[in-house]
């Protein structure tokens, strides 16, 4: 596929397909107003500290973070600012996005109870092993973590069904996730994901690597951007990292392709047993926070 073959599946899904009926919550207000700021030269503390406080869940979310253990203060952060001031701008943008995002996608299915859990973890990782490599955007690799199964819970709102399907899916060994949704249902959550993506006006490059997050055939296709492409490669190593971390069985796509997104980002298996202990304070301050 090519960068315009993906635009117009998408744009056809959203028009005429069976994506069509779906309602993707439109991008929250705030986060249009954090990403602005965020993409200045110089983003203004003082701005992302004023767009936290105008939401009081947020900005306590934000605090939460700041003070847990991971960041072992000899003294908490008492307000927004000051949690600003602790985190960092990138950082703070981060965790308000995460926030932004469970909150409007909701999940009440015990399928994926621990859903945004292992999104978070998930980014988390993304992030990490994108500030490993040279020239990946560990921001960008973050929210595409964070952005990559989140056509699981619009389609469990939206399509009936679903819920079977997913079941399924997170059963079958034979044919891969998406293959037992398109069967299903001739969509999948890659598919959906990247509608949610292009519908927030995250970055192209996040809605293309969403979009095909388990195709494993694209390292070679030069016709696609090469930074989509190592999103791709990243995305399942972190995957990989998480699931290890949860005690969750191994996953069926690292044993089928682990190798190549390894070989693709050029990084061995023995840096990828070192990051485990990295990862580790970072991942369980998720279920902290």
């Amino acid at each position: 596929m090519s960068v315009a073959q993906i635009d117009q599946e998408l744009e056809l899904a959203r028009t005429h397909g069976p994506v069509k009926d779906i309602v993707i919550p439109p991008c929250p207000d705030l986060l249009l107003e954090l990403r602005k700021e965020f993409d200045q030269k110089d983003p203004n503390p003082v701005e992302i500290a004023r767009i936290a406080n105008s939401d009081v869940a947020m900005a306590a979310a934000l605090i939460r973070v700041a003070n847990s253990p991971i960041y072992a203060r000899s003294r908490g952060a008492a307000t927004v600012g000051e949690a600003v001031a602790m985190l960092g701008v990138s950082r703070t943008v981060q965790i308000l996005t995460g926030f932004l995002l469970r909150n409007t996608i909701r999940t009440n299915s015990p399928l994926i109870e621990h859903f945004w859990e292992t999104s978070t973890r998930r980014a988390l990782a993304m992030g990490f092993i994108a500030r490993q490599l040279y020239g990946v955007d560990a921001d960008v690799a973050h929210t595409c973590g964070l952005f990559c199964h989140v056509g699981i819970p619009i389609l469990l709102q939206g399509l009936k069904g679903y819920s079977g399907t997913l079941a399924e899916a997170m059963a079958r060994q034979d044919r891969s996730f998406t293959q037992t949704e398109n069967a299903s249902h001739r969509t999948d959550h890659a598919v959906v994901g990247a509608i949610v993506a292009k519908t927030w006006r995250l970055p192209p490059v996040i809605a293309m690597a969403v979009r095909l997050h388990h195709d494993f055939t694209i390292f070679a296709n030069g016709q696609l951007p090469l930074q989509a492409r190592t999103l791709v490669a990243i995305a399942l190593v972190a995957e990989h990292l998480v699931v290890g971390h949860e005690g969750v069985p191994a996953l069926q796509e690292w044993e089928q392709h682990g190798a190549s997104c390894l070989e693709f980002i050029n990084v061995t298996q023995a840096e990828v047993e070192s990051w485990v202990d990295a990862l580790h304070p970072l991942f369980e301050s998720v279920a902290l926070a």
